[in-house]
């Protein structure tokens, strides 16, 4: 049996912690954790592998998106292969358009068989949308211009430059 705690990410603190069968597939466990939070689990969603930061990683999609059809999808990953140590982690994003965004943590591990999954904690009320991601990059721009301010101040002259002799 896994004890698995699953946190949205939002700034407020909603959190789902499931006991689940070890042997159970990254596609039960989808089921699983959409029902948990209210969701129908009718949405595409994938779980992606990671480090202790929460880096992501490999994709593993609902379904085997490869042309020969050996890739890997949650049907095909078991939980206990998938995460066999406790504090392993996932990342788990449900519905590509909203991008419900959850992490996905083994905090607990035992020989206790269990058949069903049961919910042994719900923490916070998922709001009506999802928490908004804001993506942003590093900002390079002071250093580029300081990079190329000295090298390139002749592109100033290339309007003077007759374009139709050419």
């Amino acid at each position: 049996m896994y004890k698995v705690r699953v946190i949205l990410d939002a700034k407020e603190d909603i959190i789902r912690t499931l006991l689940v069968n070890e042997t159970t597939s990254l596609e039960k466990l989808h089921l699983d954790i959409a029902k948990s939070f209210g969701f129908n689990g009718q949405e595409m969603a994938s779980f992606y592998r990671t480090d202790e930061e929460w880096n992501q990683g490999e994709e593993i999609p609902l379904f085997n998106m490869s042309e020969a059809g050996e890739g890997i999808s949650m049907a095909t990953c078991i939980l206990n292969e998938t995460l066999p140590n406790q504090h392993d982690k996932l990342i788990y994003v449900y519905d590509f358009l909203q991008m419900w965004t959850f992490y996905v943590e083994v905090i607990e591990q035992s020989n206790e068989v269990i058949t069903e999954t049961k919910i042994i904690l719900s923490v916070g009320e998922i709001p009506e949308e999802a928490p908004e991601k804001e993506f942003k990059a590093d900002d390079f721009s002071t250093d580029l211009d300081d990079e190329f301010d000295d090298e390139f101040n002749d592109f100033e002259s290339l309007d003077d430059f007759d374009f139709d002799n050419y």
